[in-house]
């Protein structure tokens, strides 16, 4: 490979991998669409977590709901839809907190995190191969839980939106 110059060496379904020269230096970098997670808190001053078996950890995680952008889609309506798709709530106050990479030591994917206040219940349309279990956490548990959780998005979303409840007073 020429300094500068990259081409795709894997081609999947959900992600790519590409190959990267920079000079001397050749990096491989995986290439994501992007994805929102969404703190949403409901009228009880409740927030949704879903838990699900995460294959790579071997083992149910919980976390905020969230999903992939999907082609043309912005990241707002990608949240709406999937906070409809997997807890079936809807409506409420809605603001971004937050847009970050997740591991950008490798990893080109783009968070961008959601607060969704006054949410209303709904049916939820999950996936098929999704099985995913509704967790109701108080907001006054939240910091308590937070030191237990496993999965970075959820960590910092909760933590952002504790800073901002705090800020606001």
């Amino acid at each position: 490979m020429r300094p500068d110059e990259s081409r795709t060496v894997y081609d999947g379904t959900l992600v790519d991998v590409t190959l990267e020269r920079w000079g001397e230096h050749e990096r491989e970098i995986v290439e994501h669409p992007g994805a929102v997670a969404v703190v949403a808190v409901d009228r009880e001053e409740r927030v949704t977590l879903v838990r699900q078996l995460r294959e790579p950890a071997r083992k149910e995680l919980l976390e905020l709901p969230a999903g992939t952008l999907e082609e043309g889609e912005e990241p707002l309506a990608t949240a709406r839809r999937e906070l409809e798709e997997e807890t079936g709530q809807s409506g409420g106050e809605w603001h971004e907190l937050a847009a970050f990479y997740t591991t950008p030591g490798f990893c080109r994917e783009r968070m961008h995190l959601f607060l969704a206040q006054g949410v209303e219940p709904g049916e939820a349309r999950q996936e098929a191969d999704e099985q995913i279990e509704l967790v109701a956490v108080p907001v006054a548990e939240l910091r308590t839980l937070v030191r237990r959780l496993e999965d970075g998005k959820t960590i910092a979303g909760l933590l952002l939106y504790l800073d901002e409840r705090e800020r606001r007073g």
